[in-house]
């Protein structure tokens, strides 16, 4: 039950009399009505209020059934317009009955004075007993004030009937104008203020103001709905009693609130934080056996370096592009780095511990990157097909990609063959909001019309089994990885933020054997469904 489902619950044990225990010594509602009733007959006689001509009295028969019977003698049977069962000492009656006036605001448009003292307020202005001035409310002047002043007093309640219906405010002497979607009425006694207000914002009149409403798009309760709203209605120390215990709840509900609030990020998150989890536990060797017989992961290393100088041989890579980098345990327990040709001691630089079978590299060592296609804005105007889609940073997401409605899209002329995404390549914004740094996704086939743009970078491992792609693609989503990379970014403008390639490359990476790689993907497969 969310916070607002046990509210609800406890303003309609409210209304029906079922939140407090009776007490056999309060004078009776029906007593308090008559009160009601000659005051509206003093003050009519006086000339203060029009006379009502529905005037009624609701009283519950010796059959047990409920009638009303009018000022004319008329007398119906109204069981079926009864919504629930109140206690004996308590009755029903028509809002029209504890009041002295009920209206509405004008139904045209004020003439507005941005210089004025008044403010033109409608429905969407009431809320949680107060009235909201917002920085969009129209002001008018004295005059306009004048022309379609209302008599509001320390007894008027408002309400919206109109489009949103159900919000409620007490009128607190503010300089206002009222618009046809607040609704306002005066009762006999503010004493009853707080008590209609619990009616008022309770299930029960949320369902009778729809039921009542006319109109589809907008709701509209007319004036003769609300004047003829049934109030289960107490006697006023029961009132009190209510009210009183509502605000003692009121600091239960607000906690309640919170606590649910709280569990519901936790359920909406949960298998996102558990995949992180995962993650985390793939990356540090925990989430597979270690099989002895697997080949250790410095003979896959091996084999990148001699693709790498292959590379070079065929002139697909420059030698000085290569970064000569091996990693290794010493005698001492401690991580060293040969990197060309010199080395140093970087135990404290590397962020976990690893199984004895896996090998620590540089991201630079095991991929090269590169940058997207930089474009002239004039090229967008040449309509000269075929074409070709450019991504950026908003077509990325963890481990995939996709195309947008608002893609940029370019002439091919204008796009080199070699900049065409290509199966295993990686990508990932490089200028980009903090949000969105670090997502990384994997072309998983070769793309004949699509390439990133300029400010995002391809990723190109050396290694293209599918093993170690997949392995990069979990990597890549790791937090490990994606706080690394926030950490190496600079700040760029109010909103971006630059990823540093150099940096990026000296990441370190962990890497399993291969066969490791295999099952790791597959175990992260099941948990993953």
């Amino acid at each position: 039950m969310t916070g607002k489902q046990l509210k609800n619950s406890i303003l309609q044990w409210a209304i029906q009399g079922k939140l407090v225990p009776q007490d056999p010594n309060d004078e009776p509602a029906s007593v308090l009505l008559e009160r009601i009733r000659a005051e509206k007959a003093r003050l009519v006689k006086e000339g203060k209020i029009k006379k009502d001509k529905n005037e009624s009295i609701i009283f519950r028969g010796e059959d047990n059934s409920y009638y009303e019977k009018f000022a004319d003698g008329k007398m119906v049977c109204i069981n079926e317009e009864i919504p629930f069962d109140i206690p004996q000492c308590w009755e029903w009656t028509r809002l029209r009955t504890i009041t002295s006036l009920l209206g509405d605001g004008i139904h045209g448009t004020p003439e507005y004075d941005i210089n004025g003292s008044y403010y033109f307020i409608n429905g969407n202005n009431l809320k949680e007993k107060r009235i909201f001035i917002k920085p969009e409310t129209k002001k008018v002047n004295e005059a306009e004030y004048l022309k379609y002043k209302k008599d509001l007093n320390e007894k008027t309640v408002l309400v919206s009937i109109n489009g949103t219906l159900g919000n409620v405010a007490f009128y607190n002497n503010e300089l206002i104008v009222l618009g046809k979607s607040a609704c306002y009425f005066n009762l006999l006694s503010k004493q009853f203020k707080s008590f209609i207000y619990i009616v008022l914002i309770s299930p029960y009149f949320l369902e009778y103001a729809l039921s009542t409403a006319t109109g589809t798009t907008i709701k509209n309760v007319s004036l003769q709905a609300m004047n003829s709203l049934l109030v289960p209605f107490p006697s006023i120390t029961e009132q009190c009693r209510i009210v009183e215990k509502l605000e003692l709840l009121d600091t239960f509900f607000t906690k309640y609130s919170q606590l649910e609030k709280q569990l519901s990020f936790l359920n909406d998150n949960i298998l996102q934080e558990l995949q992180k989890s995962i993650l985390q536990e793939a990356i540090k060797g925990r989430l597979v056996k270690q099989a002895p017989n697997d080949e250790p992961a410095s003979i896959l290393l091996e084999h990148i370096k001699e693709e790498k100088l292959r590379l070079v041989k065929e002139g697909k890579l420059k030698k000085k592009d290569i970064v000569d980098s091996v990693i290794y345990k010493g005698d001492d327990n401690k991580y060293y780095e040969i990197i060309n040709g010199e080395e140093i001691d970087i135990n404290d630089e590397l962020p976990f511990e690893i199984p004895d079978s896996w090998s620590w590299t540089r991201l630079g060592f095991i991929t090269s990157n590169e940058a997207g296609l930089s474009y002239n804005k004039e090229y967008l105007n040449d309509e000269t097909g075929p074409f070709i889609r450019v991504l950026r940073g908003g077509n990325i997401e963890e481990g995939r990609w996709f195309t947008r409605e608002d893609d940029v899209i370019i002439s091919q002329k204008y796009v080199k063959n070699c900049l065409l995404l290509k199966k295993g390549t990686f990508i990932t914004p490089a200028v980009t909001s903090i949000e969105r740094m670090a997502k990384t996704a994997l072309i998983e086939d070769d793309q004949k019309d699509v390439v990133v743009g300029g400010f995002v970078l391809m990723i190109k491992p050396f290694m293209l089994t599918t093993a170690f792609l997949q392995y990069l693609n979990l990597f890549f989503q790791t937090t490990y990885y994606k706080q690394y990379c926030i950490g190496i970014t600079n700040k760029s403008g109010q909103a971006f933020y630059n990823l540093s390639r150099q940096k990026l490359m000296q990441c370190f990476v962990p890497i399993p054997p291969i066969e490791e790689q295999r099952r790791i993907v597959e175990k992260y497969s099941l948990l993953s469904l």
